[in-house]
Formats: structure tokens, sequence, C-alpha cells
């Protein structure tokens, strides 16, 4: 009680219309207890980009693919589709939450701990409404058929043009599109960086595994580039890993082809056991 005292005197120094909506977040920030369980890849990245754009502290565990840990019972109770990313928060009331969906963990964690709005609007209103269109696009969208191209590019055991043409074009269709909504300004979404540009920004960063360019789409190209000078977002793709994705472009396709030998045999295995269940 008493570093609460502290706390709300030093609070009401602030200016008075601002002093509950800091006191509400300074309180729900120290009542967290978040435990990320994630990989270094375009959708694990988007949950720890947003935790460091919030400023929360939060654990990692690292989920080795390779070892099949997402398909662990331990994991499985927490996220039943074996999955990354997955994260563990204690509510207000002391009730443990277990989240997983990289966009419903982004949605709980703007909803509870950005009451200052930094990367999200007010609940209810225009932007935020825009902003779920542009997350929603990334999940049954971008994500899907961006991460189709990375299979049937890199990882398929043998190469189907079909398949790569199919997903390479959809995914240059999807920049297409971001290219157009970023005319109109600098984000996705109104004058903020928020949960529609992270959940995309770590697909966007890895085009080039896709075997997809992004010249021409300047507009989106400078989208990327402009969010990377974020603090939160450069700390956020290096969780739990070194996020390696601009190193790509400066590498051969014999280099990557065999990069891509590295992770092909867990991405059949897993392919095969998934379809025995």
């Amino acid at each position: 009680m008493q570093r609460i005292s502290q706390l709300a005197s030093h609070l009401t120094k602030t200016h008075p219309k601002t002093f509950l909506r800091n006191f509400t977040s300074k309180m729900a920030s120290n009542n967290s207890n978040i435990h990320l369980y994630t990989v270094g890849t375009p959708n694990g990245i988007k949950v720890s980009i947003l935790l460091e754009e919030l400023g929360l502290p939060y654990k990692v565990t690292p989920i080795s693919f390779s070892k099949n840990e997402q398909k662990e019972p331990w994991f499985l109770e927490i996220n039943p589709n074996g999955r990354i990313p997955a994260l563990t928060d204690t509510l207000p009331d002391g009730t443990p939450i277990n989240l997983f969906e990289s966009g419903s963990i982004m949605q709980y964690l703007v909803d509870r701990y950005d009451t200052e709005h930094k990367v999200s609007y007010p609940r209810g209103s225009k932007e935020g409404y825009e902003v779920n269109n542009w997350l929603h696009w990334q999940m049954g969208g971008l994500g899907p058929m961006q991460g189709q191209a990375n299979h049937f590019f890199r990882y398929a055991p043998e190469k189907i043009q079909y398949g790569i043409d199919r997903y390479q074009n959809e995914t240059r269709r999807l920049y297409s599109v971001m290219e157009r909504q970023l005319e109109k300004g600098d984000y996705l979404v109104g004058d903020r960086a928020t949960i529609a540009d992270f959940a995309c920004w770590g697909w966007v960063a890895a085009h080039h595994w896709a075997g997809v360019s992004l010249d021409e789409f300047p507009k989106l190209e400078a989208w990327l580039h402009r969010l990377l000078e974020r603090p939160g977002v450069e700390k956020g793709r290096h969780v739990p890993s070194p996020h390696t994705a601009f190193d790509m472009k400066n590498k051969s396709e014999e280099e990557l082809e065999k990069e891509a030998e590295k992770s092909k045999a867990w991405v059949q295995a897993g392919m095969k056991a998934d379809a025995k269940k």
C-alpha cells in the first residue's frame, strides 16, 4: 500500500486530466506476469515487437521446432493448436490466462496495457475498427499467402512451379494493396504505428525469402525501414534470436538453398505427423 501511495503522489503532480490514465497504466503494468513462448518467425516477432513498443516486462521461452516442442503436452496446455506464438499472463483478479493466435495476443495486449493509445486507438473509434481491418487482413491474407510462397519456394520436396507462381503472385498482389494504402500516409491507419503495422512488418521484412522483390513497391519499402528506426521494432525483432531476414538479400540462391535445407527435414516430418492425426 505504501508503494501505491507513493506512486499516486508522484502521478498527481502531473496534469490532472492525465492522472487517472497514467495511474491506471502504471498499475496495469505492475500487475502483469507476461510469459512469451515464441520463435523468431514473422508470426513470432509480431508479439515481441509489440511488447517492446509498450515497454512491458516479460519472460521468454524459445520453442524448438526441430525438437517439435510446440507439440509437447505442456505447450498444448497453453495453445491446443500447437503453434507459436503463445503467451500467458495473470489477470488483475489473479486468474491465469492463456493466449494464442498472434492477432488475439496483440489485441489483448493493447486492450489491457496500451491505456494511453501509443500504438492503438480507442475502442469503438473509426480508426480502431480500421486497425482491426488490417490486422485481420494480415492474419487471413498476407501471412497465409506468403507462408505458402515460402513453403513451395523453399521447403517443398520438389519444385512445383504452379504452386510457386500462385503464392508469389498473390503475395505481390497483397503487397500492392499495402502500397496503395501507404500512399495515404506513413502508416496503415492514421497518424501512428499500430498493431496493424507490427503484424505485417515481419512478413514484408522476409520478402526475399519468399522470392518476392520490393522494387515495384517504393512506399512499402519506405514503410519497412521507417518502422525499423523505432527502438521497439529494432529490439523486438531479435527476440528470441537474431533477426536475419535482411541478411538474405546479400546471399546467393545457392546459399539460400543450403539455409532452407536445414529446415526442410523438420517441416516435412511435422507435415507427416499432422497427417496422422
